[in-house]
């Protein structure tokens, strides 16, 4: 009686070590075709988690770009009241001065959650990855090449420079001569 299936059935005089032989080179055939498969199916996995991750930096390199692009729009704001407090002066201390410290306070915490922080130029030697020259200033007390005015401030976004410090550099031309007499 049949199950209902197909069975091969050995054909009479067939060789049956032959009739293993050919069925044992197909499933070989078929476990490479499967290894092949599983093997692409491998590196389409990897392929796509790197372009998950690629993606992913996209999106924060986005995202960074455009918490640069507000913070840099805030700090003329920060530098506005500071000027304010400045012009106000101690003295009086009126109710609108107070305000605008408190506002400036506020402000202040915002940069510095989103890691905002100044870059300190004041007395310190003239770095063109921190500072942007605007003058030479000739200071014969001063040592050559350093900060001797910051005019506008600069800052740091997480170690990067969001926005360097404008700056007026020391010249001391005493020291320039006592280099050029060394060479």
């Amino acid at each position: 009686m049949s199950s209902g299936k197909d069975e091969e059935k050995p054909v009479q005089g067939e060789d049956p070590m032959k009739r293993l032989a050919e069925l044992e080179a197909a499933y070989l055939g078929e476990k490479q075709k499967a290894d092949s498969f599983l093997n692409q199916l491998k590196y389409a996995q990897a392929d796509i988690e790197n372009l998950r991750k690629q993606m992913q930096r996209r999106v924060d390199e986005e995202v960074e770009r455009w918490r640069s692009h507000l913070l840099l729009q805030l700090l003329p704001v920060v530098e506005e009241l500071d000027l304010a407090i400045e012009s106000a002066g101690e003295a009086d201390g009126s109710q609108l001065l107070q305000g605008v410290k408190i506002i400036r306070k506020k402000l202040g915490r915002i940069l510095e959650r989103e890691g905002v922080s100044p870059i300190e130029a004041l007395g310190k030697p003239f770095d063109p990855n921190l500072h942007e020259a605007v003058m030479e200033v000739k200071e014969p007390e001063k040592e050559d090449g350093v900060v001797v005015e910051e005019v506008r401030k600069g800052y740091l976004l997480r170690g990067r420079v969001l926005r360097p410090s404008m700056v007026k550099v020391a010249r001391n031309p005493v020291s320039r001569k006592v280099e050029e007499v060394s060479r």
